[in-house]
């Protein structure tokens, strides 16, 4: 290994500069538990292919030398100045071993062989970076960060003012910490101008154009392209279920409305794939094991086809997405003829359960007022309504979440 990967016993004091690359700053994101926990104890173990470490509360984790030489925190390794790698896994030794593990400082100073590379790891890192653990979740499991809801969430507790998010940090910070937690947010007293979403929509991104442009028309229609665009009611669903990524993000922003019904409809997509699981584990794996197909041909010149579960985990049983939309399923081809009957089966417990009023929270857009919903969870709908009498006008437009949660972060670390 070159000399610029060795001696890294004095960068102790720069460790704290590389690490907030590495995790949220936040206490909302990095667990209070991590920021108390200290160290009593570190041992080599296993010929020094790991070590044990012991916590103030007896707790014990264990760490491999490759992975702590692999997630090293100094300046050699990570660039000081935006936190990424700047080594291969190929620079370590496969053979790399700890020759030393001590504790100084509330952190833990290794050093490796072969190559003698000496570094700290903050008790804090590595408690928020532990993976240690015997407890297993079951499958549809979701991150302690989330908050499931029902019918019986306050409207009121998601529900900010449209001039102060744009203009104040503080707000627009609570604003998308809400759609974080809860998947959805809503916003009132907005300027009713035609476009206004994409100020909003730039506040903390960027729009995501698709086939339907930069933003697009929720109204009434001859000949429509898509059913949204007429005055049916629609199932709550997630959006463009047919696109590989699908956009994670949607506002819906209300310019004109006196017709008679035509109600928002939300749905928490998690909450109600975790109550499909308790009443039928089995179908549920149905779910989240085979692929749905999707299918959307509305135009001469578009065709988007896609092949997901309508329920998808990560490999570790994460809850992660839902894609559910009636109007856009194609034939379902993916299931094998010994379970398809079973698979329908629980596609109509899903879909009942989704149109279960418990589950729903209805709300009427005021001209000005606005939504955004996090499109991997939580699913929208609308009440039918006479497209003669009154008038409903809405403009839609996608945006994506990493860049929410990016803004988000920066927002929580000027806080901090």
């Amino acid at each position: 290994m070159n000399q610029k990967h060795r001696n890294c016993d004095t960068i102790q004091d720069k460790v704290a500069s590389i690490s907030k690359y590495l995790y949220p700053t936040n206490t909302q994101q990095r667990p209070l538990l991590a920021l108390m926990s200290k160290l009593t104890s570190a041992e080599i173990v296993d010929g020094g292919k790991g070590v044990r470490l012991i916590w103030n509360d007896e707790s014990t984790s264990r760490f491999h030398a490759i992975w702590l030489r692999d997630n090293s925190l100094d300046e050699q390794t990570r660039s000081s100045s935006n936190g990424q790698r700047l080594i291969t896994l190929s620079d370590i030794p496969a053979d790399t071993t700890l020759s030393e593990a001590t504790l100084a400082e509330g952190a833990l100073r290794v050093r490796f062989s072969p190559d003698q590379t000496q570094c700290h790891f903050p008790a804090s890192w590595l408690k928020q970076h532990c993976y240690d653990s015997r407890k297993v979740p079951p499958p549809g499991w979701t991150s302690d960060g989330l908050t499931l809801w029902d019918s019986t969430q306050s409207l009121q507790a998601v529900s900010f003012d449209h001039a102060q998010v744009l203009a104040d940090n503080a707000s627009r910070r609570d604003w998308l910490a809400a759609v974080q937690r809860y998947g959805f947010a809503k916003l009132n007293q907005g300027p009713c101008i035609d476009g206004a979403l994409m100020e909003l929509a730039e506040c903390f991104g960027y729009v995501r154009e698709t086939n339907y442009g930069r933003w697009f028309e929720v109204r009434t229609e001859i000949n429509p392209s898509n059913l949204a665009y007429t005055g049916l009611g629609l199932q709550a669903h997630t959006d463009n279920p047919y696109r590989d990524p699908v956009p994670t993000l949607q506002i819906l922003y209300c310019l004109e409305n006196s017709a008679q019904g035509g109600e928002n409809q939300l749905v928490d997509g998690f909450h109600a794939a975790q109550r499909l699981r308790d009443l039928n584990p089995t179908g549920f794996e149905l779910l989240t094991q085979h692929c749905a197909r999707f299918d959307y041909n509305g135009s001469a010149d578009v065709h988007l086809q896609s092949k997901r579960p309508m329920i998808e985990l990560a490999p570790d049983g994460e809850l992660i997405g839902i894609r559910f939309n009636n109007r856009s399923a194609a034939p379902i081809t993916d299931v094998p003829f010994e379970k398809m009957e079973a698979f329908y089966a629980a596609y109509r417990q899903f879909g009942e359960i989704i149109n279960d009023p418990n589950l729903a929270i209805e709300f009427k857009l005021d001209p000005g007022d606005s939504f955004i919903v996090d499109n991997t969870r939580v699913l929208h709908g609308r009440a039918g309504y006479a497209a003669d009498q009154g008038s409903r006008w809405l403009q839609g437009c996608y945006a994506d979440k990493d860049s929410l949660l990016s803004h988000l972060s920066v927002l929580n670390q000027q806080k901090a």
